[in-house]
């Protein structure tokens, strides 16, 4: 509560001096969340740390001490207040006073986030590099890293919360140590264990200009306070009634629904225990004990932290696409590495602002957004239209059966908050732009396969090697970041929009013509008399002209408002 673990920057109109510019401030929970507005954003070492922070931590305690907004009307109210009014600040001071007790990470008796007692039978541990992603660890070994699994790692308390919150949501599946009263151990292991929850999602995190707006933009409103949902330090393991705290009695492995949505944040995906030492250095932690935890079935009704893919699964069969789709016709749409986030902005922007609104979304474009989207929708017309919104992505891509991690993805960008008005022109606007960076990447594409067929060889297949398509795109990501950054300080000034797509498709015209020459530089001599191809039954040339023809043909069609003026010339 007190101790300074959490890092975060500050707010430009605190730090007015600039004397602690760029310097991360150290500060305790109670702090950093009864003075929310005077930081600017949570400093963390990886990415996927800020939505553990976030979701494990300061949310649940702000919706568990303040309640969930009622609607879009008393949301709207707490934003634009800017910070916690004094009632509100002394009820999350209450709050934080009454369960002090529960925060303690070393307490032999209820450690936080752990079970206390937490053992093989054998009293086996294992280093503490178990619960960092970063580190190497059995099959985990990171392709840069220092040091080996024979190395010891000393985190230190305010390490180790932070990877132990980590650890909670985004752990890797498979083997995990058998403990004693796990049901399903056998030979000291547990075999068929999930990923983390987060693990499961391309984290969608909208981010204010303050820690304080970044709580309040992912706090959903409407939703309904239940008895029953409660976050994990105020949950008992057992269903029975007890007074005792939960690691104090036999921890209960179970696979179920979360009960709502503090449930949700604060799921306990594993059993832990973190084995402190005093050293010359003070406390430190280096043994472990990693246990399989509670299995979660996620609910789309619930989780507000990721888009949703509303088509069928590819390749599944009739039986068990069926049973699928009893289940659930929504899956979490996950981040794909190497892919902008702008390339998913038409997921991003599957806006419905009512229930059955969002279903016919969801069916009509195959994607249903995050609900924190839809809450800002509803909310979007007592904003302010050129509001500076970010928009964070994070996720974690697995490997070997979800057994290693190989890589983490993170991206930024900026959303107009128009943009989520769906009879607006910046709407139109942006899924126009985006469309058209997709297609200047296949006209390239196409440019390429037609001098290849033109040398006698065949187009670079999609799934080998790099195409020229590929390089354009990521040619045209600062341009399209301008684009969406313009947009938002445009607001719904349609001259100002119009000009920022002129701007946008001139920019975008000069980038695809430098990719380009560079396809043609490799041509080959050849490519100018050309060669025959038989396909399908018809006899085609293929040429340096015809090519060259073809592409400044499908540049005049994609870039319409480029392309005019050089018509009428």
């Amino acid at each position: 509560m007190d101790e300074p673990w959490l890092r975060a920057s500050r707010a430009a109109e605190v730090d007015k001096s600039g004397s602690g510019a760029g310097i991360p401030y150290e500060t305790g929970l109670s702090e950093l969340l009864l003075h929310a507005n005077k930081f600017r954003d949570l400093v963390v070492d990886l990415p996927t740390q800020k939505p553990a922070v976030l979701r494990q931590l300061l949310l649940p305690i702000v919706v568990s001490a303040l309640g969930w907004p009622k609607d879009a009307g008393a949301w709207t109210g707490m934003f634009e207040a800017g910070e916690f009014t004094e009632e509100e600040r002394g009820r999350l001071a209450t709050y934080l006073d009454e369960h002090r007790h529960r925060f303690d990470l070393f307490d032999a008796v209820d450690p936080f986030a752990q079970v206390a007692g937490l053992r093989t039978a054998k009293d086996e541990t294992k280093g503490s590099a178990l619960l960092v992603a970063t580190a190497a660890t059995g099959n985990n070994v990171p392709l840069f890293s220092s040091r080996s699994e024979g190395d010891p790692l000393e985190l230190t308390p305010a390490q180790a919360a932070h990877w132990l919150l980590h650890t909670q949501c985004w752990d890797t599946a498979a083997i995990k140590t058998g403990v004693v009263g796990d049901p399903k151990v056998k030979a000291g292991k547990t075999t068929g264990n999930p990923t983390g929850p987060l693990g499961q999602l391309g984290v969608i995190m909208p981010i204010g200009r303050s820690l304080y707006e970044t709580l309040l933009l992912n706090i959903p409103h409407g939703r309904v306070a239940l008895k029953e949902d409660l976050p994990q330090w105020l949950r008992r393991a057992t269903e029975g009634e007890t007074d005792e705290p939960p690691s104090c009695a036999t921890p209960v492995w179970q696979q179920r629904a979360p009960r709502g949505l503090l449930d949700a944040w604060t799921w306990q995906s594993r059993r832990v225990r973190l084995i402190p030492e005093e050293t010359s250095r003070g406390t430190r932690v280096t043994r472990v004990v990693v246990a399989a935890g509670d299995r979660l079935l996620v609910n789309p009704d619930l989780e507000p932290h990721t888009a949703w893919d509303s088509r069928p699964p590819a390749g599944r069969g009739s039986a068990k696409g069926a049973k699928d789709a009893e289940v659930s016709s929504l899956r979490p749409r996950r981040h794909r590495p190497g892919r902008a986030a702008w390339r998913g902005l038409e997921a991003l922007l599957a806006v419905g602002r009512a229930g059955e609104e969002r279903e016919a979304t969801a069916t009509r474009a195959g994607f249903r957004t995050s609900d924190l989207l839809n809450s800002l929708a509803e909310a979007g017309e007592e904003m302010d239209s050129a509001y500076p919104l970010q928009i964070e992505l994070t996720g974690v891509m697995y490997g070997n059966q979800s057994a290693v991690i190989e890589d983490v993805f993170f991206d930024e960008i900026p959303l107009p908050v128009t943009a989520l008005d769906q009879d607006g022109i910046v709407y139109g606007a942006l899924l126009s732009a985006v469309g058209q960076a997709e297609q200047l990447a296949t006209a390239v594409n196409h440019l390429s396969g037609d001098l290849r067929r033109a040398a006698g060889s065949d187009p670079i297949p999609w799934d080998k090697g790099q195409r020229p398509g590929d390089t354009l795109l990521h040619a045209l990501d600062p341009v399209v970041r301008r684009l969406l950054a313009g947009l938002q300080a445009a607001g719904d000034d349609f001259d100002l929009v119009r000009r920022g797509l002129e701007a946008w498709e001139h920019k975008a015209g000069r980038a695809t013509w430098r990719v380009a020459e560079q396809v043609f530089a490799t041509a080959a001599p050849g490519t100018f008399a050309g060669r025959k191809v038989v396909k399908d039954g018809k006899e085609q040339i293929y040429r340096l002209s015809t090519a060259e023809a073809a592409f400044r043909r499908r540049l005049n069609e994609i870039l319409t408002l480029a392309s005019g003026p050089r018509r009428t010339g």
